[in-house]
């Protein structure tokens, strides 16, 4: 088990009315005069290990905002935990962080069966879980689960842009789905099924699962290159994405391919396959990619390419796990900053819903952030990117969903 911790040293002051109130506020679980515990789960190990750079990237942001003051007088007591991509280890892990660390909440949890694990517990806790590192739709719930938020785009929103730019210039398209067995990879098969409607039974003409613990899909992407499917959707994380992208090359198929967001990573998925392999695969994007010369110059890449040069120096800046990084945590910022004193987990779950147009440096022109005490998914819209065979090209509008 990984276990890392920024912990800090009070330093002794004398009682101002000021230090009052943040004593008062003290009182909050995971929150004292000087301090502001946060819990983080992420797979440093197992088959999802390439979202370790997450994990990495956030140890990274929490030091740079403690070295520069903290937050309203406190510092980032950030407690990140592994667990390998396994469900009953998340459950694990959060019970520590719950109960034995005491967090005040846990911040951007990776992996939407993990999340799923934990999601009951966390609300009959009344934790917030917050900004989790899925797009899984239930995220969105906030009627039946109000301490849970989603962060990035639906995965059901994104299936649905794939199969409305299908309709509209593959009519005819004969579509093969490879999906991951759980909730993330099942949420591509509903928004297809909503995207394509009526049309859906006709154009899917194969579907094929595969588990997480398997070794390989190297026999499911036969099986759909057989099915005679002209049009590949690819639901996997990165280890499978990366073999999906490979074994489709290495067999002779050539689908019109759609990638998941989450794996579409230069350096995780789309360097470890070939580059050469990958030419002409389509995905989304809500973040601006790193390897894009459209943001050679642009003025909040140039500020996240100053952070990684200052505090993440050995890292790959291919990898677009540390601008997603970057992103959900100057998101978690505002929301600390909007708290004031009142960092209850009451007031931080009313907090991060109520951002409005939060501009975030790393995410595509024209995506804002905005959430409600209805609308429990932070980021709606998305761009359409296909890879070129040195970076992905961005076309068409920002849709919203």
């Amino acid at each position: 088990m990984k276990r890392r911790s920024l912990l800090t040293a009070a330093a002794a002051t004398l009682a101002t009315p000021s230090l009052l109130t943040r004593a008062h506020a003290a009182t909050a679980v995971g929150v004292t005069a000087t301090e502001i515990k946060i819990g983080h789960i992420v797979a440093y190990s197992g088959p999802a290990s390439a979202y370790g750079a997450i994990g990495r990237g956030h140890v990274a942001f929490w030091k740079m905002i403690n070295d520069q003051g903290g937050i309203n007088g406190r510092k980032i007591n950030f407690i990140t935990l592994d667990d390998g991509y396994a469900p009953p280890k998340t459950v694990e892990q959060a019970r520590r962080l719950v109960e034995q660390d005491e967090v005040a909440f846990l911040f951007n949890p990776l992996g939407t069966p993990n999340n799923s694990a934990i999601q009951k517990y966390m609300n009959s806790k009344k934790v917030p879980q917050l900004f989790v590192a899925t797009g899984a739709e239930k995220w969105g719930d906030y009627q039946h689960f109000p301490w849970t938020m989603g962060w990035q785009p639906s995965y059901q929103t994104e299936a649905q842009i794939y199969a409305k730019y299908i309709l509209k210039n593959k009519p005819d398209a004969k579509i093969a789905l490879l999906y991951q067995n759980d909730d993330f990879g099942k949420d591509y098969l509903a928004g297809l099924k909503v995207g394509l409607g009526a049309q859906f039974d006709k154009m899917v003409i194969k579907i094929v699962s595969f588990e997480v613990t398997d070794a390989t899909i190297d026999s499911q992407a036969v099986t759909l290159k057989d099915s005679g499917a002209d049009t590949l959707v690819t639901a996997a994380t990165p280890k499978f994405a990366a073999q999906m992208i490979r074994k489709v090359a290495d067999i002779g198929w050539k689908p019109l391919h759609f990638l998941t967001h989450v794996s579409a990573s230069v350096g995780a998925v789309i360097n470890p396959a070939g580059p050469e392999r990958a030419v002409g695969i389509i995905t989304s994007q809500y973040a601006k990619d790193p390897t894009d010369p459209t943001w050679a110059d642009d003025k909040g890449m140039n500020e996240w390419r100053a952070y990684m040069k200052a505090h993440m120096p050995d890292s790959d800046v291919a990898d677009s796990g540390y601008v997603f990084s970057y992103g959900v945590c100057h998101t978690m910022l505002q929301v600390l900053k909007q708290c004031g004193n009142d960092l209850s987990r009451e007031n931080i779950m009313h907090q991060a819903a109520s951002l409005k147009d939060l501009a975030i440096p790393t995410l595509l022109p024209g995506v804002l952030i905005n959430t409600s005490a209805t609308n429990f998914h932070p980021i709606r819209s998305m761009k359409l990117s296909k890879w070129d065979g040195k970076t992905w090209s961005l076309f068409g509008d920002v849709i919203t969903g």
